[in-house]
């Protein structure tokens, strides 16, 4: 307990009306009187610990599971990026730029601005495994024996990208996809191959727009051929490159390239990619390619066309 004297301003004993003055000046203070002139203040008349009561308690971090696709920010890092793989403890993020991080789970990510912990998909939620498509993965799924039916796309880059993203349906349907090397090669290759209705071909084409090569192509082909065992559908787009979402490159839009200059060379020079021969074509595929998870990097123009296609083959013939 500190204490504090207290005296007249001559410095002389107090008397009875001088302790009455110290009273009343004091009266507003827990204080106590010991003796005549000394006044001992309680520090301790309060609960130190009331304040400690009253104060916020911080909410808990909710925990998110770090589900496929699913887009956070590393808070020290600033790396902002969806979710591509979890390996053990580690989970990895892709940005915008196709730039890969590897990651601790826990805390320190931010999901829509808001702090969460980062935990590890349950067995639950890997139980429910989908394919690349989005369709639901069997469990246990094998590939079935090869159907008579078939699916054409007009290139090797065509083949790899529904390879790519449908390649576990068409193992699951039995779908064998094959490339033409053009769609000028398509009346000689259905004359070889004799579809019917029990035995379908599907064939996917580039730019099937109207007045095009490739629509004049299509419409000569049906004219020999019945509706119940080929089925031609095609995108919008100069090459099956544009069906990749520009933004999965960083870019907004594909860039426009005249038509003097071959097209898949002058997207790569305008992206400043090397374009001087075919090695750097097809390097600038994978790179393309390597920039695709699932379907929803790609235009809805040419999801629903390969969808249409697998239909198609995989349905039973009716009488």
């Amino acid at each position: 307990m500190a204490s504090l004297l207290v005296t007249s301003v001559a410095d002389r004993p107090c008397t009875k009306s001088g302790c009455a003055q110290v009273a009343s000046r004091f009266s507003a203070a827990p204080v106590s009187y010991t003796s005549v002139g000394r006044v001992t203040f309680d520090r301790y008349s309060n609960d130190v610990l009331a304040d400690f009561s009253r104060r916020r308690v911080r909410a808990a971090v909710p925990t998110r599971e770090a589900a496929f696709d699913l887009v956070v920010e590393d808070v020290a890092s600033d790396f902002c990026g969806s979710v591509t793989a979890v390996e053990g403890k580690m989970v990895q993020l892709e940005d915008r730029n196709g730039k890969r991080r590897m990651f601790p789970l826990g805390g320190g990510f931010l999901y829509e601005g808001t702090p969460v912990i980062l935990v590890a998909p349950s067995a639950s939620a890997k139980g429910a495994l989908r394919t690349a498509s989005g369709s639901v993965k069997a469990p246990d799924a094998r590939a079935r024996v090869a159907r008579a039916s078939r699916i054409f796309v007009e290139g090797r880059h065509d083949a790899e990208l529904v390879e790519k993203v449908w390649g576990d349906d068409l193992r699951g349907e039995g779908v064998v996809v094959e490339y033409l090397e053009g769609v000028d090669h398509l009346d000689a290759v259905l004359a070889e191959f004799r579809p019917t209705p029990a035995r379908r071909v599907g064939v996917l084409v580039d730019h099937l727009v109207e007045r095009s090569k490739e629509s004049r192509i299509a419409e000569q082909v049906m004219r020999s051929q019945g509706e119940d065992a080929v089925l031609i559908v095609g995108h919008p787009y100069i090459d099956i490159w544009q069906a990749v979402k520009p933004e999965r490159l960083g870019i907004t839009a594909w860039p426009s390239i005249p038509r003097t200059i071959e097209w898949k060379h002058g997207i790569c020079q305008s992206l400043g990619w090397p374009h001087d021969d075919q090695t750097d074509i097809a390097a600038a595929w994978q790179r393309i390619l390597g920039r695709v998870r699932s379907y929803t990097d790609l235009e809805p123009e040419l999801l629903g066309r390969v969808e249409q296609l697998i239909d198609f083959v995989t349905t039973p013939a009716t009488d």
